[in-house]
């Protein structure tokens, strides 16, 4: 039987104002972001395998992804989406099978990107993703990530096209959404965003207009990516040297939430 909540996630990319996305890399995370009003979850792949002691780039094994996604899910109300990376494997069978569990999970929606493979190996894998599904008579929103722009894939001309190029591919593969991180200067996002049909996604990035600046220019969605998970990585560094340079505890508890709010959040859930 479809989730409900793959439906609600859908129709968050439909509406007037960009959909605002504080990636989490934990259930703590994501409770804390979903009793700040997020209206859905989606996990940030670096974040999350910093979480599981594993470094960004493909290293998190698909079972500890799984995992977190169990975790995860077990404690929200919103939908999620799980950010898979490749999918952890070449073969399009391995990440069908993978999208398969994932949606045993309950989780509503997953990114998958390209990266430094062929676009045509991501619309496959889209595709036995799609296919398995159907079969299944299960649902997932597949959000298509393209790092034209963030890994520097064609010549900076050359980027809005090959943008446009990826999109369509995936778009006829099943894809439902189209996220290019990197992509921030005004004219490039109007002119991916007015030439594919798939909502487009973009990632928080210095410059970038707001929320309801995005929204004239047609973006549905922004990603805070691994920002979020980057600045409690370095508040809590400075915080630990502190305490480590001087061991006063005054400064320690500057700012902590409560025990007992920290308690009510997960019991709530």
């Amino acid at each position: 039987m479809p989730n409900p909540s793959v439906h609600r996630f859908r129709q968050l990319h439909e509406a007037a104002t960009p959909l605002l996305l504080p990636n989490a890399w934990d259930g703590v995370s994501a409770r804390l972001f979903e009793a700040a009003g997020a209206r859905a979850i989606a996990t940030t792949s670096a974040g999350l395998a910093w979480a599981l002691g594993y470094a960004d780039g493909r290293a998190l094994p698909a079972e500890e992804a799984i995992g977190a996604a169990t975790r995860i899910v077990r404690v929200l109300q919103v939908p999620l989406s799980i950010d898979i990376e490749n999918g952890y494997a070449d073969d399009p069978r391995a990440v069908a099978a993978l999208a398969q569990q994932l949606v045993d999970t309950g989780v509503a929606g997953i990114n998958i990107e390209d990266g430094r493979d062929a676009p045509e190996l991501l619309a496959a894998k889209i595709d036995a993703v799609r296919n398995a599904l159907a079969k299944a008579g299960a649902d997932l929103f597949v959000n298509a990530r393209t790092d034209v722009f963030l890994a520097g894939l064609a010549e900076p001309a050359a980027r809005v096209a090959e943008t446009l190029r990826r999109a369509a591919l995936y778009a006829g593969a099943g894809a439902d959404g189209l996220f290019v991180p990197g992509l921030c200067a005004r004219e490039d996002i109007q002119d991916v965003a007015a030439a594919t049909r798939l909502p487009l996604n973009v990632m928080a990035w210095a410059g970038l207009p707001d929320a309801a600046g995005l929204a004239g220019l047609g973006v549905r969605r922004l990603s805070a990516g691994s920002a979020i998970a980057q600045r409690a990585a370095g508040f809590a560094q400075r915080t630990a040297k502190a305490f480590l340079d001087t061991g006063a505890s005054d400064a320690l508890l500057a700012d902590a939430m409560p025990f007992a709010e920290m308690q009510q959040l997960l019991r709530a859930a």
